[in-house]
């Protein structure tokens, strides 16, 4: 996060592929009709909730897929490894413009038949990829009319960064649908074109000759059609409860390994995903944090930044990677969902799970976070009494200042909304309740229930 009102990369790359409005480019989910998330159908009068995410986590459903060279394996955390591979393939690193030769296994998911037809869908994972493994996952479509979407990718990832670089890939389209980064979109929602079901292709790679494997405990994706909208409908205050989360500032770590975005002041996304691993007991040991000079303050947000870095997008805030990344840590998961309102958050808060929200505002817009922000990660703990929001904001100058306390109705409206105006007056996009959830990998009966509540399971 650039404490000036900038384009994000995420924003440059969507309005690329969408119609003008207002004067200027927004994307594709914006450019819904008024009330298109609301065409699902409904169950006992109550409207279908506009996002769906489906996941696949159980020995059951990694047998239920289609294998070429894996097995599903069981366990207290069930997951999809190399079995014998399916054969062997060259991959060329773009980022290291080195060939290598790798053996392969893919798992392919069943058809999922989405509850909400959807403008967008963003997958994501949870996998151990140790030295000399990695994985990529695809996703492949079909639409309301009836044709397919190629298979796109959604990630090329590994844990660490010395076999190949993590990255997404650009540049993937079919003239109906594209994926920015992280995001499937369709390219023009206002013509009513929707993805109706998918599957996901996930293959795992290992170096020839090994018996080493990556294991994916997780392999899930949000759809979802959220409504164009500038304002959101103001939910009622319900909860009054603050998580003891550790606090950490990115802005300390200005100027600290620009390889990696330019340094501390664009680590808003790993930042806030550390503040949440270590609420929930993971650690750095000392030999991770080594490579870091012992002059900076907390390493392991230096760590963080490293190791959710995507070489393509030239970030640390793709989406499924900061997830992914807090899955290496003993014991926890990560997904990648959207909330519809601070309701949803409130029954995270009183299950004891906090959340990393995507929000993007001018300075006016909020009160009390003294900048402006095309794209920004903050992490909810908590609601005064009031039923404001108070947040773990890492764009604060010291980790002393972290802890904020936002206007409930100003704070939701920036992270749902769909549309906005930025500081030139011009419309462009809001993330609408895009949200990424860590919680442990056998959550108690309240904490599933809660999940369950929001749509994760």
């Amino acid at each position: 996060m650039s404490r000036a009102e900038q384009p994000s990369r995420r924003t440059v790359l969507a309005a690329a592929v969408v119609a003008a409005v207002a004067g200027s480019a927004a994307p594709a989910a914006a450019e819904a009709a008024p009330g298109a998330g609301t065409r699902a159908a409904t169950r006992g009068g109550a409207a279908a909730s506009p996002v769906d995410y489906r996941a696949w986590t159980t020995f059951r459903d990694w047998r239920g897929g289609t294998a070429q060279g894996t097995r599903a394996v069981a366990g207290t955390r069930p997951g999809v490894v190399i079995g014998a591979p399916a054969g062997t393939t060259d991959y060329a690193d773009p980022h290291t413009g080195k060939t290598t030769t790798w053996e392969y296994a893919v798992w392919t998911s069943p058809v999922h038949r989405l509850a909400v037809p959807s403008t967008e869908a963003i997958a994501s994972w949870n996998a151990h990829t140790p030295s000399g493994t990695w994985l990529q996952v695809e996703l492949k479509g079909t639409y309301s009319d009836g044709t397919d979407t190629p298979w796109y990718v959604m990630g090329r990832w590994a844990a660490g960064d010395q076999d190949i670089r993590r990255t997404s890939v650009d540049d993937q389209g079919d003239g109906k649908s594209s994926v920015w980064t992280d995001t499937f979109a369709i390219d023009d929602a206002s013509t009513g074109l929707r993805l109706v079901s998918y599957r996901l292709r996930l293959t795992l790679y290992r170096r020839p000759g090994t018996r080493v494997t990556p294991t994916v405990w997780r392999l899930g994706a949000m759809g979802s059609d959220i409504p164009d909208r500038f304002t959101v409908p103001a939910s009622t205050p319900g909860l009054a409860q603050e998580l003891l989360v550790p606090r950490y500032s990115q802005e300390i770590h200005k100027g600290q390994y620009p390889e990696y975005d330019n340094g501390g002041e664009a680590w808003c996304s790993p930042t806030s995903s550390q503040m949440i691993i270590e609420y929930w007991g993971g650690r750095l040991t000392e030999d991770q944090l080594a490579w870091v000079d012992p002059a900076y303050a907390d390493p392991q947000v230096c760590h963080a930044a490293r190791y959710t870095y995507d070489y393509q997008y030239a970030g640390c805030g793709n989406w499924p990677f900061n997830a992914a990344y807090a899955a290496t840590f003993p014991g926890l998961q990560g997904v990648v969902t959207r909330l519809r309102s601070l309701t949803d958050l409130e029954t995270l808060i009183a299950a004891g799970i906090p959340a990393i929200t995507s929000q993007s505002f001018l300075e006016k817009e909020l009160t009390g976070a003294g900048y402006g922000t095309s794209g920004h990660l903050m992490t909810v703990i908590g609601f005064t009494a009031d039923g404001d929001v108070i947040a773990n904001d890492p764009a604060s100058p010291s980790n002393e200042a972290v802890r904020r306390v936002y206007k409930r109705r100003e704070w939701e409206n920036i992270w749902l909304r769909t549309k906005r105006y930025n500081a030139s007056g011009k419309v462009v996009s809001g993330t609408g309740g895009v949200c990424y959830l860590y919680f442990p990998a056998q959550p108690s009966p309240r904490q599933r229930k809660a999940l369950a509540a929001v749509g994760v399971s």
